[in-house]
């Protein structure tokens, strides 16, 4: 019996579909509100936005929709320097007209985090508000990671309410650093090691090895404290 995968691999065609599910998943949020405070022009600005990175993640990464459709995951190939967008002080000036200022703010503050080192970067995961909400995301969440662990790199997350920072904790994401979004509200960085480690790290506790002192992992100290377009 033929089995449909869960999740399947986006392509240029989808990206309507995605930047819908983008957009009617961030504008109820409190990030959607302050980026665009008028919630009349929200919806348009958001999806204008939403449509630059979206495309530019299908040029330096990659996304993935439920094959039911309805929900969506953005990632960025962070093995190597990623350029902006082209154009994209001149489109995000036309996307948003007064409000680009505060999405070059938003963002600047999330990216200043951001790791260095090789990884995978979940810059959206756009599962919108209904009663499976959970249930979809863990289904897309998943089925991204068998596409994404393939290439061997750590992966990283910006958990932006508790329900997501949840998520992540049970898919094997780490706590790495704390901060604070532009518009003041707090913003949980979550690291999910390479897939290598992530074995090393069984066959040490089926071994015995880590029950008693748990292997270590490359994660820094978590600071003191201090989904959007990327």
């Amino acid at each position: 019996m033929q089995v449909t995968p869960p999740v399947h691999r986006a392509r240029w065609s989808d990206i309507d579909w995605i930047v819908d599910l983008v957009t009617a998943a961030v504008a109820p949020t409190a990030a959607g509100g302050w980026l665009v405070p008028d919630p009349r022009r929200r919806p348009a600005v958001l999806a204008a936005v939403a449509r630059i990175w979206v495309e530019h993640a299908l040029l330096f990464g990659d996304a993935f929709l439920l094959a039911n459709g309805a929900a969506a995951s953005v990632w960025f190939h962070r093995y190597r320097p990623i350029p902006p967008p082209p154009r994209y002080d001149e489109r995000l000036d036309d996307a948003c007209g007064g409000h680009a200022g505060r999405f070059r703010r938003f963002d600047e503050v999330l990216a200043a985090r951001r790791p260095e080192e090789p990884h995978q970067h979940l810059a959206l995961l756009a599962a919108p508000p209904d009663t499976d909400r959970v249930g979809q995301a863990a289904t897309l969440l998943a089925g991204s990671h068998q596409w994404m662990d393939a290439l061997g790199l750590p992966t990283y997350a910006e958990a932006h309410h508790g329900a997501d920072r949840r998520l992540y904790r049970r898919a094997g994401y780490q706590e790495r650093c704390r901060l604070v979004r532009a518009d003041g509200h707090p913003v949980t960085g979550l690291w999910r090691p390479a897939p290598q480690a992530r074995l090393d790290r069984l066959s040490d506790v089926r071994s015995g090895a880590g029950i008693a002192a748990p292997r270590a992992t490359a994660l820094p100290a978590v600071d003191a404290d201090a989904r959007l377009v990327r």
